[in-house]
């Protein structure tokens, strides 16, 4: 196999686990933030693609290496060389974390260390233990790089929303507006606080859409117009 088809194959497989835990949340969290959290599965896949593109080698990429082949890994009672093979699922289970664990604390900063706090974020979620994940956001938040780190801000937001925490999620969104990154725009932010807002306050919510609807990128453009189809005309319909 060569170099990047191993590549494309680490970026596959990230993008399946991001897969996994934005279908959790889109099941549990409501039908008003389910095209937003679409949004975020492309915006963190791409985190995958952006960071294995690259021509990057080293410790850390080894390291993520290491994940991708535990998470590959067979599960059955009797070895399957050269296949890395765990006797449980349960085992599998805990290897995969451990070693999330492990990247997670020694690149703490780094992307590849975010990348790991996401996965970490998810299994989380799968076992619908929210505070667990808000504490990793609000780390990666603190720690990564800026887009890694709006990318956590958009999922905070995600589950505060979820829990009806409202203002708070507010206020990070409307600061992911005022300081767009490569993996958040300013639209992306826009139209995730206008899906929020759609229930409890659709004037401000179509305020935020509308400018949108005129967007020379037929993505953005798309995505205003069906939003703004969402928004009732009056607060709570």
């Amino acid at each position: 196999m060569d170099r990047r088809t191993r590549k494309d194959l680490k970026t596959d497989k990230f993008a399946q686990e991001v897969g996994h835990t934005v279908e959790f949340l889109s099941e549990h969290r409501g039908q008003t933030l389910r095209y937003t959290l679409i949004g975020l599965a492309v915006v963190v896949i791409g985190i995958g693609i952006y960071a294995y593109n690259r021509h990057q080698a080293g410790l850390r990429a080894d390291a993520f290496t290491n994940v991708m082949r535990i998470n590959e890994a067979i599960v059955s009672p009797t070895p399957n060389p050269p296949n890395l093979t765990f006797p449980t699922q349960e085992e599998k289970d805990k290897a995969k974390t451990q070693a999330l664990l492990d990247l997670a604390a020694k690149y703490h900063g780094s992307q590849e260390g975010a990348m790991a706090q996401f996965f970490l974020a998810g299994i989380q979620l799968e076992k619908d233990k929210l505070d667990e994940a808000e504490k990793i956001y609000k780390d990666v938040m603190d720690s990564a790089p800026s887009p890694y780190a709006s990318v956590a801000k958009l999922s905070l937001a995600q589950i505060y929303a979820g829990q009806g925490r409202t203002a708070e999620a507010e206020k990070l969104l409307r600061d992911l507006m005022s300081n767009p990154t490569i993996f958040v725009s300013k639209e992306q932010a826009a139209l995730t606080l206008a899906g929020m807002l759609s229930k409890t306050n659709p004037a401000e919510a179509k305020k935020l859409v509308d400018p949108l609807r005129q967007s020379t990128r037929p993505t953005i453009s798309r995505a205003a117009i069906t939003a703004t189809a969402d928004i009732p005309q009056t607060p709570g319909n």
